[in-house]
This record gives C-alpha cells, structure tokens and sequence, in this order.
C-alpha cells in the first residue's frame, strides 16, 4: 500500500492524551502477540484473554502523537483500552488501542527521502526496516564470544530480512528489487537505523538487559 505492507503498523497504543506509547518504556508490551484470523486480529498475552479486533470496523475518530507528529487515527473502543489497561496494570482507560486512518498523509523525513514522498503510517519513521540474517548470525557469534545467549531477529523488529548476503553488506545497498506479479517493485534504502533499546527487551519474557545493545556497540568501534 501507501505507506508500506498491508496492516502493518497500522495499530498502536496510546496514553489517554493520545501519545504514543512502546517497548521502550512498557516493555510488557513485547509479550503481546497479534495474529490475523479472517476478519479479525487476534491479540493474546499471558493471563489475559484473547482481545479479538475487527478489520472492517473502528469506532471514534481522535487524534494521536506519533514523536512531533499529529496524525488522526480511530480509537478501537472501551474493551481494547480496558484490555491494555488491565495487562500494563493502569488504572482503567489509562491505555487505548487506535487504528492509523488510512485517509492520513504522514511522511517520512525529506531531509532522507528527498523528492520522494514516502508515506508511513505508526512506524517511527519509516515504513520498511531492513535487516539481514547473516548480521544476526555475526551478532550471535560475538554473544556466543562473550558467553550471552543468542537473540532472535525478533529483537529488531524488521518488515523484510535479507537473505545470501555477507554480514551487514546491508549497510551498502542503496536499492533493492523485487519482481512481482503486478511488475517490478524498487525499494530505496535511505539511511540506517539509529538502533534503539527495544532489542534489548527479551521478546519471550519482557525483561531489559544490556545486550545486545553492549555488543552491538563494541562491533561498532572495533570493526
């Protein structure tokens, strides 16, 4: 679509002034797993519930932060937010879940895209995120080195992993092809990810740690 993959990041939740809110600060958020059944997204997380929410249908429209952005977007409604609220451990309505209005234009930073107006819709800033599998592998390996536990590419939270290239050749592609039924598809590689501390929450339990944030760092000096 527009602004990326169909569905994704099309959902966020938000505090009851509308900001935004994510893994960095409520990393119990991790544990909350989504998955698409017909007409439905299915959200579970331990000891709640399943949270079952419409595809074809939203209910108030309202305005949400998303970092300097005002975007308008749909609440999903009094049991979502009670949902939320309950699996956080907030007072009730503290949390609301609001679905991206797709008839909102939020772009991604032109001092990156230039002439390209690239539409995103919840993403920090882009609507792609790249990542590649033998990074991850290196990555596991300097862990392995240092006697941590190896991470999943879970932690990065990607939209589309790479396959058959060297370790972090990813940061030298500019563009990347895709053939497909309707033709061929190019994405631009704009600029690398500032990496935040969301790898740093185990996507399994929600607990933070330093890794692999520290080793990430040291590759970066030593490399």
């Amino acid at each position: 679509g527009r602004a990326g993959l169909d569905l994704d990041r099309a959902w966020m939740v938000v505090d009851a002034h509308g900001d935004m809110l994510t893994q960095r600060t409520l990393p119990r958020l991790a544990l909350v797993q989504p998955t698409f059944k017909g007409s439905e997204m299915v959200l579970r997380a331990p000891g709640m519930l399943a949270l079952h929410v419409r595809l074809d249908t939203v209910e108030a429209a309202t305005r949400v932060r998303v970092w300097d952005d005002i975007v308008k977007a749909y609440d999903m409604g009094v049991l979502a937010a009670q949902w939320f609220s309950d699996f956080i451990g907030r007072d009730a309505g503290a949390l609301r879940l609001v679905r991206f209005d797709p008839e909102q234009q939020r772009l991604a930073d032109p001092q990156w895209t230039g002439e390209l107006r690239a539409e995103t819709a919840f993403a920090d800033g882009f609507p792609l995120l790249v990542a590649n599998s033998a990074s991850l592998a290196d990555l596991n390996q300097r862990l392995a080195g240092r006697g941590v536990a190896a991470v999943t590419m879970q932690r990065f939270r990607p939209n589309l992993v790479l396959d058959g290239l060297q370790p972090y050749d990813e940061d030298h592609i500019d563009e990347i092809g895709i053939d497909t039924a309707d033709g061929p598809v190019r994405l631009r590689l704009v600029k690398p990810c500032v990496r935040c501390t969301i790898p740093n929450v185990d996507p399994a339990t929600a607990t933070t740690g330093h890794e692999p944030g520290d080793t990430l760092a040291m590759a970066h000096l030593t490399d």
